[in-house]
C-alpha cells in the first residue's frame, strides 16, 4: 500500500513539506478549495506552484473546486503525478479528458453519500479513484465507518468491469482507520502524519 500526505491541517507548510521530503511517503497530496465545490478556500496558485522549493516527491492534486479546467491547465505545470476531480461536478468527462491530454494520471473523487454506481460512466477515463471518507473540504475529521464497505463496493465495481484503476481513500487516516483499508491501493493522511512530532513513524504505522 502507498502512503500519501495531505498537508492541510499544516501550521506552517514550508517546514512540513521539507520534513515529509526526508520521508518515503509516496506522494504529496495537494487539496484545492475554490470556496464553492465546498466551503472553504485554499491559497491561490501564484503561492501553491512554491511546492517545488520544498519537495521533490510526485504530486497528487485534489480538486474541490466546481469548474476544474483552469485548475488542470496550471497544476499540469508542477511534478504532478495525478489530477483528482470529482464525480458530483457537472461534466467530468470533458476535465478527464483534458487530464489525460498532459499525459497526467486522471482520478475522480467521490462524496460519502454519493452512490458508487455514479462513477460508472467514467470508468474508461480514469487512473484513480478517490473515496471520501469524510465530508471534504476540511481536515481533521474523523472517518466514516461506512466507507469501508464503499471501498469493497468500489473494488468490486472495477473488477466487474475490469477496469485497472487504483483505489485510494481520504480522511481520517490514521493507523486504526487504515485496517478498513485493506482493499485500497493508497492511503492519504493528513493530520495524523503532519500534526505529529515523528513523520516517518505515523507514514511506517500506516503501511
Amino acid at each position: 500500500m502507498k502512503v500519501s500526505a495531505s498537508f492541510l491541517s499544516s501550521k506552517n507548510i514550508p517546514k512540513d513539506l521539507l520534513a515529509l521530503d526526508k520521508t518515503d511517503v509516496d506522494f504529496i497530496h495537494v487539496d484545492i478549495m475554490d470556496g464553492k465545490f465546498v466551503p472553504n478556500k485554499t491559497m491561490p496558485f501564484s503561492e501553491m506552484k512554491n511546492i517545488y522549493k520544498y519537495t521533490s516527491k510526485r504530486l497528487e492534486v485534489h480538486l474541490m473546486v466546481s469548474d476544474p479546467i483552469d485548475y488542470i491547465k496550471k497544476y499540469a505545470e508542477l511534478n504532478t503525478e495525478c489530477i483528482i476531480i470529482h464525480v458530483e461536478i457537472d461534466d467530468p468527462t470533458k476535465s478527464l479528458e483534458l487530464i489525460k491530454k498532459y499525459s497526467i494520471k486522471a482520478g475522480l473523487a467521490i462524496k460519502p453519500n454519493t452512490p458508487i454506481s455514479d462513477l460508472v460512466p467514467y470508468l474508461p477515463y480514469i487512473d484513480e479513484i478517490l473515496v471520501m471518507s469524510v465530508e471534504p473540504g476540511e481536515g481533521g475529521q474523523s472517518f466514516i465507518e461506512k466507507s469501508e464497505d464503499r471501498i469493497n463496493e468500489v473494488r468490486d465495481l472495477l473488477n466487474e468491469y475490469n477496469i485497472k484503476a487504483l483505489i485510494n481513500v481520504d480522511g481520517g487516516i490514521n493507523d486504526t482507520t487504515v485496517k478498513k483499508c485493506y482493499n485500497c491501493d493508497i492511503v492519504t493522511s493528513g493530520s495524523f502524519v503532519v500534526c505529529s512530532n515523528d513523520f516517518q513513524e505515523k507514514i511506517s504505522s500506516l503501511r
